[in-house]
């Protein structure tokens, strides 16, 4: 077992709880149904095996299922995708991008993609619901198209700045403002460097 392992648990605040329903997005110059565009809930969000309570993923062969559950993304990362979209011509104010803008479920603090093994867990303070990490995610062209500039997804994964994929082992309520614990796995395969493979093998495929 990985020395990690038998560190502490690591404390980390779930600062929003974000949901949407599928809605019509072009991409590419085509209507496309897509459920990227998330807003966060004011109140406790119940979940279950296939996700949040009113959540929808619009490409079941990409986002959502048993293995892709919920998906959480660092808030740490928001900045760095404000700069971005503003030096590629997408944006020409400096407002913050808003909870759910990069279609997570859960805006994390304190926990990055160098910090997270597949196979870790999450448990919340005050709630039943576990979330097992299963995957990075790996962005497609409409992350793109949100972001409004070409690059977007190619810098996602070679940034590995892509949040990752959960599966729900057990079910509960969440709510925004709840502190969560990172409970380690086995820890044989940092997320960061699970989307750098790819990174890797898409360069010299």
């Amino acid at each position: 077992m990985h020395s990690g392992a038998k560190k502490s648990a690591t404390a980390v605040r779930l600062l929003h709880v974000c949901v949407s329903q599928a809605r019509p997005l072009t991409v590419g110059g085509r209507k496309l149904l897509s459920g990227i565009g998330k807003r966060a809930m004011a109140g406790p969000v119940a979940v279950g095996p296939l996700g949040l309570a009113g959540d929808e993923q619009a490409d079941l062969s990409i986002h959502g299922g048993l293995a892709k559950a919920v998906y959480a993304y660092p808030s740490e990362h928001l900045a760095f995708w404000q700069a971005a979209r503003r030096e590629g011509g997408a944006s020409l104010f400096d407002e913050p991008l808003p909870p759910g803008f990069v279609g997570e479920n859960l805006t994390l603090a304190g926990l990055l993609e160098a910090q997270v093994f597949i196979g870790d867990t999450l448990r919340f303070d005050g709630s039943d619901c576990v979330l097992r990490v299963t995957a990075p995610r790996e962005p497609c062209g409409k992350f793109t198209a949100v972001m409004g500039f070409a690059e977007a997804a190619r810098l996602m994964v070679r940034e590995a700045r892509c949040g990752f994929y959960l599966a729900v082992d057990a079910p509960g309520v969440l709510q925004a403002g709840a502190t969560l614990r990172l409970t380690p796995g086995l820890r044989g395969l940092r997320v960061a460097d699970a989307i750098r493979a790819k990174w890797a093998r898409h360069r010299h495929g």
